[in-house]
């Protein structure tokens, strides 16, 4: 019987009842260093030394589709995998691992709600994080390039009335209170953007309920707009990317470089007014 992924978001009930299926891949999807534990089985989907440009000075950028594929392959993927990625602190970058798989064309990829802390918290199968050493997988890519974009696509969109960027940043960034974690860039946001904090669509680690985040999202943004979402570098904009699928939102893009690039010094507009 063929395994399918029953939303963008599964629970650790789901996962830990299907944790014996051949399709199904587990990937630790943790940014930086990872817990010295894994569910088991898992395999780690590194998107700062692997899964990313190594030509870009920018953090965690795209691969192209070519050294996607190998990387999958390499790390055991096939095109009938069912993957579940999780991360280490509950739900922060393993939304961007599952929109990744999904910009090259794999759908069967679902966020484990509440993360490791959740598995963990809950006592199931855990073992000491291991290098995985398989079979290579048969990974094909078909991108799907409208699911990123780059800052000249986000400029263009700033003024489009059938389009909304979100920045997931906290208000105190958005707005210039606080200063940027990296070095080197200017306060504030893109002008017309507006802020729609990861944290807002979280609970403890794990999404908010539909009706919670449709009643944040409502007013903001239409059903049938063009949603841009942005971030510090293009991780947590996937949190809010994520809250918005789950809400019935279609058409959404994430702006790779996110604020790494656009706060960079240069002639891009940038606001700090409310």
């Amino acid at each position: 019987m063929s395994l399918n992924v029953p939303g963008p978001v599964v629970s650790t009930h789901w996962l830990k009842s299907n944790l014996g299926s051949p399709q199904l891949i587990v990937l630790d999807g943790s940014l930086g260093i990872s817990s010295e534990v894994q569910i088991v089985g898992a395999r780690r989907f590194d998107i700062d030394r692997v899964f990313c440009d190594h030509t870009s000075e920018l953090p965690h950028m795209m691969p192209t589709s070519p050294e996607f594929e190998q990387s999958a392959r390499r790390l055991g993927l096939n095109n009938n995998s069912v993957i579940v990625v999780y991360d280490s602190q509950g739900i922060y970058s393993s939304p961007r691992v599952r929109w990744m798989l999904k910009s090259m064309g794999h759908d069967e990829v679902a966020v484990l709600d509440g993360g490791l802390p959740e598995w963990i918290k809950e006592g199931l199968p855990t073992e000491r994080v291991q290098e995985w050493k398989g079979p290579a997988g048969n990974f094909e890519v078909e991108a799907r390039a409208e699911l990123f974009c780059n800052a000249d696509f986000v400029q263009t969109a700033l003024s489009k009335l059938d389009h909304v960027v979100f920045d997931a940043r906290s208000a105190g960034r958005f707005y210039g209170r606080e200063p940027e974690p990296r070095p080197g860039l200017r306060s504030g946001h893109m002008p017309g953007a507006k802020n729609l904090p990861f944290t807002s669509v979280l609970t403890e680690g794990r999404v908010k309920s539909i009706r919670e985040i449709r009643e944040i999202l409502e007013g903001k943004a239409k059903a049938d707009l063009r949603l841009i979402f942005s971030c510090g570098s293009g991780v947590t904009a996937c949190i809010s990317a994520l809250a918005a699928e789950l809400a019935g939102y279609k058409n959404i893009s994430i702006y790779d470089g996110s604020w790494s690039e656009w706060g960079l010094p240069s002639d891009r507009p940038v606001s700090i007014r409310s």
